[in-house]
């Protein structure tokens, strides 16, 4: 039996791993799927000061008070930006690291500017607004995959993605505008990505290549685990070296 923390990725929560979750259970495993501060199930707690240094404390807290070691941490998406911060705390009780189609960001970088979004003078302005309690709260990450998916479906079921994009919720501003404390290049160990084959994410799989991380190629879109989730917990679980059941 292995334990598996897996963070979601922007707009979504927890339960945008349901699927993966109940095969990895099926198999034995630990499964944990915690939702970061201002998303899903816990989109009511969204304000102006909660941002990237929130949700690796909401992480970290899962670590220390389930007690949890010997992880195989998976990050999606937004969760990218995340783990670095909860590797630098609690590096010592995870066994293995996965991005899983993620956002790679350098240390001080923010993911609105990154992400081309909106220029870095900007966003830089935006983080200080939102700093002295003034500003929008959201980001409407929600609105925007929704906007997208009517232009390019996922790559999944109808009712599946129905799913997914009622589920949506937003997500706080401060941790599109606010810079990253902890980056991706401060994580001085292996580190595995899983770069979907239709994404928005080309331009990080790059960056995960520049930093000597191990890729693996997934013919899928950025919701591949929702989209295929047994050939995502495949891949996860050779990643980390288990037994992958049919």
């Amino acid at each position: 039996m292995t334990t598996f923390v897996l963070l979601h990725g922007g707009g979504m929560g927890g339960w945008t791993w349901k699927y993966v979750r109940e095969i990895l259970e099926a198999q034995g495993h630990k499964v944990y799927t915690p939702t970061f501060t201002g998303f899903g199930e816990r989109s009511h707690l969204i304000g102006r000061d909660v941002g990237n240094e929130t949700h690796v404390r909401d992480i970290v807290n899962v670590f220390k008070f389930e007690d949890l070691h010997d992880v195989v941490l998976v990050a999606h998406s937004y969760a990218g930006t995340v783990a670095p911060g909860i590797i630098a705390e609690v590096g010592d009780r995870i066994a293995s690291i996965i991005y899983l189609d993620a956002i790679i960001a350098h240390s001080g970088e923010r993911i609105a500017s990154l992400m081309g979004y909106v220029p870095e003078e900007q966003v830089a302005q935006l983080d200080a607004l939102l700093e002295a309690g003034e500003g929008p709260i959201g980001s409407g990450v929600d609105e925007m995959q929704r906007a997208a998916a009517k232009e390019h479906p996922h790559l999944m079921d109808p009712a599946r993605e129905k799913w997914l994009l009622d589920n949506l919720s937003d997500q706080p501003m401060k941790a599109t505008a606010g810079a990253i404390a902890k980056g991706s290049e401060t994580i001085a160990r292996p580190v595995d990505y899983i770069a979907a084959a239709v994404t928005v994410m080309t331009a990080m799989h790059e960056r995960a290549r520049a930093l000597g991380w191990n890729i693996h190629e997934h013919p899928g879109d950025h919701a591949l685990l929702v989209g295929d989730p047994e050939g995502t917990t495949g891949l996860i679980l050779k990643i980390a070296g288990l037994k992958v059941e049919a």
